[in-house]
């Protein structure tokens, strides 16, 4: 089964973005990061990177930290019809959304993660969903053309597809957007890089040395 690796971002100023990572979330070691020209894409990259935790006070806590890092707000934490969320854009232009589908906090509020997901915003839903079962990913929830999610196996990161259009309504952006997603995968099969129908960048993970 086919599961992600790893996560590159292409970042101008890789020590900040390293401090922020660490800062506001204490990812340190699930992102890695690539230095890149300072130029920005336009408008948006087409993928969030989504924080599940347990309840409220954890959302808060992980918002609030990342706004001590120098993030920006796109959507203040508030309940929903799913739950409890927030969105923030961290200064090296990453989306990142902070939620829980519970509504009331059972305890203290912690810097626990329950899961990581990668949101790939796609054109078709039905097309992707296809060529990822191709190269080998096994899907594990479906909502028809609207959202899929993948098994993680013993990947730290998820993979799911989502709507161009719907994701960046959900985190408060316009969808429009052109330019690099700044984004690199790895595949953990070791087969032959390849580039998503969306313009996502896999690469090949490197096999491990035997002895």
């Amino acid at each position: 089964m086919t599961s992600i690796a790893a996560i590159t971002l292409d970042v101008a100023d890789p020590t900040a973005a390293d401090r922020f990572h660490t800062d506001a979330f204490g990812l340190d070691t699930r992102i890695r990061l690539r230095a890149s020209a300072p130029a920005e894409p336009t408008g948006f990259r087409g993928f969030v990177l989504a924080l599940t935790v347990s309840q409220p006070a954890t959302v808060d806590s992980l918002v609030a930290s990342a706004l001590a890092a120098g993030a920006t707000v796109l959507k203040p934490a508030a309940k929903s019809l799913w739950g409890y969320g927030g969105v923030v854009q961290a200064p090296d232009g990453t989306i990142w959304k902070v939620a829980t589908s519970a509504k009331k906090n059972t305890g203290p509020a912690t810097r626990d993660i329950d899961e990581m997901v990668l949101l790939l915003g796609v054109t078709d839903v039905v097309a992707s969903k296809r060529f990822y079962v191709d190269q080998g990913f096994t899907v594990g929830k479906s909502f028809g053309r609207v959202y899929v999610e993948f098994a993680a196996g013993d990947s730290p990161v998820k993979l799911a597809l989502y709507r161009r259009r719907a994701l960046a309504k959900d985190v408060g952006v316009s969808p429009e957007g052109s330019g690099s997603h700044r984004l690199t995968l790895t595949g953990d099969t070791g087969a032959a890089a390849f580039t998503d129908p969306d313009g996502f960048p896999w690469e090949a993970a490197t096999p491990l040395p035997t002895n």
